[in-house]
């Protein structure tokens, strides 16, 4: 992306973090929220929270300073700071609460994590950042190599390579990362932890923009219905199936893996015990890293499931209001109507082609079957027969289907709900499990028999050798008609 001069001539109009470091009270705004949100690795705080803290940094610097320089209120300060104007955070009410909500914009972020990274470092790490782009380019070139013989060499090398480490170890060599190589990675890693925690906001910012396009368009559509909801859904659909969506489906799914969680946490817990990390190890943060995440995952998820219902709900309104003018455009004719009922005009005054429209679909017209032709043979083979016993036509198991209806009926009566293992309790299967699938098919269509799929109950039954069959299936409960 080029800087040129108009470009930053529009961001600094217009860009929330670059307004807030051009702010009068720029170093009160960036410490008050950092301290709030980045530090805590907050998402949400109520109003009566902010409130709190702010009034503790106010009154401090006051004290401090001794100035009047910050004269308004902390709900002044909040209110001003969340304007549309400001942009440096997003109040809101959560659903089923009074009382107003904050988050800090992506934006602002952005803004702190510049300022924080202005202060002078006394270690600036390289190795492991070069490490991580010598491996990711492996990634990519492994990837993309469609000869497998290719593939198979460069996993013969990872295999000579892990033997010789395993020789070297059970020869006394044992290579231990030395200090200045832990800092270099446990750095790296606390630099990606932050920045996948702020990524949240950022997608969650996106999808609250594409719900307020959604909604000026619904707002201000003037096509088909139809046309409307497919465009919607195709943004909706090219976000989900975009880089980025696809990328945070795959990073959800791998951290709400148990196995994932397990060994986060044994990781994260055996390297901030260690020695050498002891200095840089003292705020925890680092050690719930991935609760953090998985919290800030689900409000995310939570917030898209809400923009959902939101959009159905406003969809829903929009269909009312459109039947409603419908409604009323047949209540005037109807008026009209009763009007020249009493005097009706002599002459015709419309003229209908047809009573009702003719459809005839292209479609619906069938394609030519060419009649089949049965090609029968009239030899016939009677060796075979001498092996066939007639009195297998004559065993055949037929279930009375009306007497198991019966059977039901008569249960009815003596209770208002009754469940079918009661009624085979009453009425013990005979035939087995053809008898069952019958009680089953004459419960399908029974609209007085419903299905608890959340219980299950197990039918038993002997079947001809005595032998105790069971069938475990939602249990089934006919009521009164």
């Amino acid at each position: 992306m080029s800087l040129d001069y108009y470009y930053l001539n529009q961001l600094k109009k217009n860009n929330p973090a670059w307004r807030l470091l051009q702010a009068d009270h720029a170093p009160l705004i960036a410490s008050f929220l950092h301290k709030a949100f980045i530090q805590t690795n907050e998402r949400i705080l109520a109003q009566s929270q902010l409130v709190s803290i702010l009034d503790d940094v106010l009154f401090q610097l006051k004290n401090e300073d001794g100035s009047a320089l910050f004269s308004k209120s902390a709900i002044s300060y909040l209110d001003d700071w969340s304007q549309n104007n400001k942009g440096w955070l997003w109040k809101f009410y959560p659903q089923g609460s009074d009382e107003p909500h904050y988050d800090l914009t992506p934006a602002t972020e952005k803004a702190l994590v510049w300022l924080e990274n202005l202060a002078e470092k006394n270690f600036v790490g390289t190795e492991s950042r070069l490490l991580i782009v010598f491996e990711l380019l492996r990634q990519i070139a492994h990837g993309v190599e469609t000869d497998v013989e290719v593939r198979i060499a460069e996993l013969e090398k990872k295999k000579r390579d892990i033997d010789k480490e395993i020789q070297s170890l059970r020869l006394g060599d044992l290579a231990v990362m030395d200090d200045a190589a832990l800092k270099d990675r446990f750095f790296q890693v606390q630099s990606t932890a932050r920045e996948l925690l702020s990524d949240f906001r950022t997608v969650e910012h996106n999808f609250r923009v594409l719900d307020r396009d959604v909604r000026e368009q619904i707002a201000s559509w003037d096509g088909s219905k139809g046309q409307l909801l497919q465009q919607i859904f195709g943004e909706r659909d090219a976000i989900s199936d975009s880089a980025q969506g696809r990328s945070f489906r795959a990073f959800w799914d791998f951290l709400m893996s148990p196995a994932s969680q397990d060994e986060l946490s044994a990781l994260l817990q055996q390297v901030t015990q260690l020695e050498s990390l002891a200095e840089f190890t003292r705020d925890t943060r680092l050690q719930r890293i991935h609760f953090d995440w998985l919290e800030a995952g689900e409000y995310t998820q939570r917030t898209v499931a809400k923009l959902s219902q939101q959009l159905r709900r406003f969809l829903d309104d929009q269909a009312y209001l459109e039947n409603k003018r419908i409604i009323q455009i047949l209540d005037r004719i109807n008026l009209h109507a009763l009007q020249v009922k009493s005097h009706p005009p002599k002459e015709d005054f419309m003229n209908l082609d047809e009573a009702s429209p003719a459809l005839h679909v292209p479609m619906g017209r069938p394609l030519f079957t060419p009649p089949t032709k049965i090609k029968l043979q009239t030899h016939m083979y009677t060796d075979e027969l001498d092996n066939i016993v007639p009195e297998t036509l004559y065993n055949q198991m037929v279930v009375d289907k009306e007497e198991l209806m019966a059977q039901i009926k008569r249960a009815r009566g003596l209770s208002p709900q009754i469940s079918l293992a009661h009624v085979i309790q009453m009425y013990p299967l005979e035939h087995g499990l053809a008898e069952l699938i019958t009680y089953l098919s004459i419960a399908a269509n029974d609209k007085h028999a419903v299905f608890d799929e959340e219980v299950k109950e197990v039918i038993s039954w002997f079947d001809e050798q005595g032998i105790v069959r069971q069938a475990s299936l939602p249990r089934i409960i006919f009521t009164r008609t």
